[in-house]
């Protein structure tokens, strides 16, 4: 999934739980108009720093030394397949896809609501700390250690390699689906889970395997995601 289109996809998410008419079930999340506000500004958040060319100036090395890496980012410099780079992208999107329907599961109306609007808010506002994070490490990516490194080294988005937004989408779909079904007792909630967890999983080793981050990245993205999607569905506000 092209992380330019995700906050177009949650922000669809949240302004039609917004508005959207339903009967009311026993404290649900509550959707209302402040969810489209907050998700549309993590989007316009998430957006500045690729349209701003963040960050600025040339990498530290180029190419850069892979003895400077701790020993497990080495993984990341054997491989470099197009497929697996593909595939985790795709992978992706069936991880959210898969969490958003399994969330509807047995689910009221209004709950569905409330569903829709704290997995917009958890992956606009994970997408959003992810990429200033990036800009904040400006981290080189793994083809900054190879021979290749003085083509690529102009290009911004190689100095943003920490952490992968692809594995914090991912955990972060897995983990606000996992706190909304454990609060809500949703059906089949441990076998979805499992597979939510497992696709996530995927998609940070396919990130590895597809030469675009170190393992070090992808745990890091995970670890935030993570965090953002329990903390979403966790603190959301709940109600009529």
């Amino acid at each position: 999934m092209h992380r330019s289109a995700v906050a177009a996809i949650v922000l669809t998410l949240a302004v039609h739980a917004a508005g959207a008419p339903g009967a009311a079930a026993q404290a649900p999340y509550r959707a209302s108009w402040w969810d489209a506000a907050a998700v549309a500004t993590a989007g316009v958040l998430a957006a500045i720093p690729a349209a701003a060319g963040l960050p600025h100036g040339p990498p530290p090395c180029a190419p850069c030394d892979p003895a400077s890496l701790p020993g497990i980012d080495h993984a990341a410099l054997h491989t470099f397949s197009g497929p697996a780079s593909t595939a985790s992208g795709v992978l992706l999107a069936g991880v959210a896809g898969f969490a958003g329907l399994a969330s509807l599961e047995g689910a009221s109306a209004a709950q569905a609501r409330g569903h829709a609007v704290v997995f917009a808010n958890s992956l606009a506002w994970t997408l959003a700390a992810t990429e200033w994070v990036k800009v904040l490490a400006h981290r080189s990516r793994p083809v900054l250690y190879t021979t290749q490194a003085p083509a690529a080294a102009s290009e911004p988005d190689n100095r943003r390699s920490f952490p992968s937004s692809h594995a914090s989408l991912a955990f972060a779909a897995a983990t606000s689906y996992l706190v909304m079904a454990q609060r809500e007792r949703l059906p089949h909630r441990t076998r979805n889970a499992v597979l939510l967890y497992a696709g996530a999983l995927g998609v940070a080793a396919l990130r590895v395997a597809g030469g675009e981050h170190f393992p070090t990245d992808v745990a890091g993205g995970a670890s935030l995601g993570a965090g953002i999607g329990w903390l979403a569905a966790r603190v959301h506000s709940t109600g009529p």
